[in-house]
């Protein structure tokens, strides 16, 4: 999505919300700025004395780039070397740093970080820039026209200065209203593929401060006992055994019954103490459920007569016109829960200061949500809770929650103590694992029809599955005439032209709970149309790269060009139809995120000896690159991400409570499961779209369509360990 505000628009909302400071001098030159010295232009560039620049990031880094691409958009538009500008996370404040996707709520997420900050950030860089040459032609003497600055160099003619020099002057100037951006002829870091992420080094180092890393004085650490099955309320504890840990402090139950609170001076000592914790549970409100009835409840509704009408086709029509047809192609599909698994689990500390105010170390995802659920908690207006967001070791959505479910949780355990010492909330691997959010379960029945030509004539698709969405705060943005649409993104929208296409919804109930996860519903529904895209072209005796460009002929639209140029892109890279003997190659093309991605998966083996995965060949088209190697590494994360899953993952339950728990019975990606990927990036003068999540929908369904391609097994389900398909 690309996400436009006027460059006079944002200046003036900026302005009216009081976000623009401008810094005052004192009589002896030095800047004012508190008890720094330090100009904030407009609320995402700060310039010290010393002239460094400081890009304020609203949007936080968890490992997909934004700490990176932000300032490169400031340093771009100012005119300075990646290495003179630094960065910091923006405070909670959702007037100024919203994201413009999100309406009047500060977060990161849906890979917006750069389609809704192009515009922002530059025209802050820009206005900045401005300011600095008027505050120079005023010194000199001379037409600001004349003036540049050039890796924070100010020149103009056989006169230079650092832009150190003009901070103090420009700081007391009105930011101009319309300030220039720089045509892409300018752009010097913008695409530049030698610009390295700025926070490579100090995560290379050991230098670098993830939320974990928090420890403050005088501070304990608390661990929740959480019931096995998730609904069930703590009704009392025993903590007899606990007592004789070293360094366990006490216990509480949580005042929402949710579990029980153990503190200790360390983290060893809080794991000891809440596993020696005898807890009394009434389970009368929990999950009880397997999984194998939940697979049959989303089977069953596929079934039946569909509970939303998703593209408002006659579906009676559609069903008759495929009943004609010459040829019709039936899958049903089903896609298991699925955990998030990052490598950091989730963490955060809550202290409160000497005058009363909350502060919340946090690798914050969504700032707002804890900001607003800490008011009531503690009963404080908003400038009384500060939350400092700190790197986070991955995410895939789990930080970010309708309920700020963890922030709450670390909340709650410090309101029922003193306050007198800082309690820092640790998860556990099997915490994160057993009691966390999971990418629902979802399934998926499809019927198309063939003319005798070997084209479509119909196309007919059943989804079901747990909303999202539904009974979230997040309801009125994403909800619309009763459907979800991030159950069914990617279908009933496609770039394909498909005649006579019904789509058709159920919701089942939900099992435990259920969040976004990397991609959201193109998880699934891009493996449903992609391996069915190939099945129809193999029914219709077609290449599946000829079949899907027939089906995205229509030049005219932006959509089906761009789809269609990453297709062909990926294709030419791959060397499809050429692959070395023994092996066998699969294609997937899909839009998500407002970015086209197609991927070919080069395999070699066999479905019951082993499958290896070769190579994966990627072609993206995500707008202008701002930071190539970011976009590459996204890309290469995003495919390991989704084949990994598909490979051998998956959440079950087992009357209501999780069998997985860590690592060893929930493997991720090994490093050693793909030998090579190249990602090519299409050259383009489009706006930034998303890169985060656009490389894991087509990445299962690429894999899929090779091991189709070599053996004739279509793998329908997840995952494919447990499907027929076995990996070396």
């Amino acid at each position: 999505m690309t996400i436009n505000t006027s460059r006079r628009g944002f200046l003036k909302t900026a302005a009216a919300a009081g976000a623009v400071l401008l810094v005052g001098a004192r009589t002896d030159g030095a800047l004012a700025a508190a008890s720094t010295e330090t100009a904030q232009f407009n609320p995402f560039v700060k310039i010290d004395a010393d002239g460094t620049v400081t890009a304020i990031v609203k949007h936080f880094e968890k490992g997909q780039g934004p700490a990176t691409g932000l300032p490169t958009l400031i340093a771009e538009e100012i005119g300075l070397r990646m290495d003179q500008i630094e960065y910091e996370f923006a405070p909670s404040n959702p007037q100024v740093y919203n994201n413009l996707l999100f309406g009047p709520f500060q977060g990161t997420g849906g890979s917006t970080a750069m389609a809704n900050s192009w515009l922002q950030y530059r025209q802050a860089g820009a206005a900045a820039r401005e300011m600095l040459i008027n505050a120079a032609a005023q010194s000199w003497g001379v037409d600001a026209s004349g003036i540049v600055i050039e890796e924070g160099i100010v020149k103009a003619g056989d006169k230079s200065a650092p832009i150190a020099e003009f901070v103090a002057a420009a700081s007391q100037m009105e930011p101009p209203a319309e300030p220039r951006l720089k045509e892409p002829s300018e752009f010097r870091l913008i695409g530049n593929d030698a610009v390295r992420r700025k926070d490579s080094p100090i995560k290379g180092n050991g230098q670098a401060k993830y939320a974990m890393d928090v420890h403050l004085p005088n501070q304990m650490v608390a661990m929740i006992k959480r019931p096995e099955s998730r609904g069930g309320i703590a009704t009392g504890f025993d903590d007899g055994a606990s007592k004789a840990i070293k360094g366990y402090i006490n216990a509480a139950v949580l005042p929402n019954k949710a579990g029980v609170a153990v503190y200790a001076e360390n983290t060893w000592a809080a794991i000891q103490a809440r596993d020696a914790l005898e807890v009394e549970w009434d389970m009368s409100g929990a999950e009880t459920r397997d999984s194998d009835q939940i697979k049959a409840e989303i089977m069953a509704a596929l079934d039946a007569e569909p509970a939303y009408n998703v593209n408002k086709a006659d579906a009676a029509a559609v069903s008759a016109t495929i009943d004609g047809a010459d040829k019709v192609v039936e899958k049903t599909f089903y896609f298991p829960l699925l955990a998030h698994a990052p490598m950091e689990p989730l963490n955060c500390t809550i202290e409160q200061t000497s005058d009363g105010s909350i502060v919340l170390h946090d690798g914050a995802q969504m700032p707002t949500g804890p900001h607003m659920a800490y008011q009531q908690i503690f009963q404080l207006p908003p400038e009384k809770i500060q939350i400092k967001t700190m790197l986070a070791g991955g995410s895939f959505g789990r930080r970010a929650t309708p309920d700020a479910d963890y922030q709450v949780e670390a909340a709650l355990a410090f309101v029922v103590t003193d306050r007198s010492r800082p309690v820092k909330l640790v998860w556990t691997r099997e915490d994160d694992i057993r009691s966390g959010y999971y990418r629902p379960a979802f399934g998926h029945k499809v019927r198309v029809g063939l003319n005798a030509d070997g084209t479509i004539a119909g196309w007919q698709h059943q989804v079901a599955g747990q909303s999202i969405m539904k009974g979230t705060p997040f309801e009125a943005f994403s909800v619309h005439d009763g459907i979800d649409h991030s159950s069914v993104e990617g279908i009933g929208d496609s770039p394909y032209t498909i005649p006579d296409m019904a789509v058709g919804l159920t919701d089942t109930p939900k099992a435990t709970s259920v969040l976004w996860w990397r991609s959201v519903g193109h998880t699934h529904t891009a493996y449903a149309m992609e391996t069915m895209m190939d099945l129809v072209a193999e029914a219709a005796g077609r290449d599946p790269i000829e079949f899907r460009l027939a089906h995205l002929a229509d030049s005219s639209d932006p959509d089906q060009a761009r789809k269609a140029a990453v297709l062909k892109l990926a294709a030419e890279k791959a060397g499809w139809g050429n692959a070395p003997a023994g092996r066998s190659q699969g294609i997937a093309v899909h839009k998500s995120f407002g970015s086209y991605a197609a991927e070919v998966v080069e395999i070699s083996g066999d479905p019951e000896i082993g499958i290896k995965i070769e190579k994966i060949t990627c072609a993206v088209d995500c707008g202008i690159a701002v930071n190539p190697d970011v976009v590459r590494a996204q890309m290469e994360g995003g495919i390991g991400y989704g084949i990994g899953h598909a490979m051998r993952d998956q959440i079950t339950l087992t009357g209501g409570a999780v069998d997985q728990s860590n690592f060893p019975d929930y493997e991720p990606l090994r490093i050693g499961d793909i030998a090579a990927i190249d990602v090519h990036i299409v050259p383009s003068a489009e706006a930034p779209t998303g890169v985060g999540e656009p490389g894991t929908p087509p990445s299962a369904p690429a894999l899929a369509n090779a091991i189709n391609a070599l053996s004739g097994v279509h793998v329908a389900e997840h995952p494919m360990v447990e499907n027929g398909v076995s990996f070396v």
